[in-house]
């Protein structure tokens, strides 16, 4: 596969350390698949994008190689990686058992205020159900999840998340047209009733529900598009 066409992106700011954002821009488009598994990367190419020189480019995909998002080949040129189906179920695991305790944590530190903010979550959600954008939806997503860490005084551990949600996002975003949301916002109802009753083994359940739907996704999406994923689902 060739470098990716892609629209205009803003500006890089220069007032601030450029590779930092050309590894959040590209793991973006990584994530959301605009950049999808397989296709080839070029330094000169993105460097010429983001009007920048080779060298943050460079430090750039040092960072999304170490995050398992590309593979840098000698001699061939960087790529895409495709998707690892048991590094998906790995993160799962890890991510339902790190937020099971996270809500039940939620459950003991909940204030008011907090439960205003997570009930705003849940409206704006609602009303962007009909969206045709899915992105404005999986963002409510993960605002919502990372509300409830926040709630739990584990906001600033949230970021030690993201490998995690990367790699389960990845196989979100190639079913995002498909996503069940009226489900899915459900499922945040059930989670939040039960984080404002208290119930912390109420809200550890609906957690753990919640966060194995993607689990339910994989071997669709995997038989769907078999070149994007490096194993075949079992």
């Amino acid at each position: 596969m060739n470098q990716a066409s892609t629209p205009a992106e803003p500006a890089i700011d220069p007032s601030r350390p450029v590779s930092p954002q050309l590894f959040e821009r590209l793991r973006h488009r990584i994530v959301s698949c605009a950049l999808e598994p397989g296709t080839r990367l070029s330094e000169v190419d993105i460097a010429a994008l983001y009007r920048t020189s080779r060298q943050p480019v460079r430090e750039a995909f040092i960072k999304l190689s170490e995050a398992g998002l590309i593979e840098i080949r000698p001699q061939r040129g960087s790529f895409v990686s495709r998707i690892d189906i048991g590094s998906v179920i790995a993160a799962q695991f890890v991510r339902e058992a790190v937020e099971a305790d996270i809500v039940r944590a939620a459950c003991r530190r909940a204030e008011n205020a907090m439960l205003s903010e997570l009930e705003a979550n849940l409206t704006a959600q609602q009303e962007a159900v009909d969206n045709p954008a899915p992105q404005t939806f999986m963002d409510l997503d993960e605002a919502f999840h990372r509300m409830i860490a926040d709630i739990a005084g584990q906001g600033a551990g949230w970021g030690f998340l993201d490998m995690l949600r990367t790699q389960m996002d990845r196989v979100r975003h190639l079913t995002a047209s498909q996503l069940p949301r009226q489900i899915l916002i459900e499922q945040h109802r059930q989670i939040a009733d039960a984080i404002k009753a208290r119930d912390a083994d109420r809200a550890e359940q609906k957690m753990r529900r919640h966060l194995r739907r993607v689990l339910d996704d994989i071997p669709v999406v995997a038989a769907a598009k078999p070149a994007f994923f490096t194993e075949e689902p079992q």
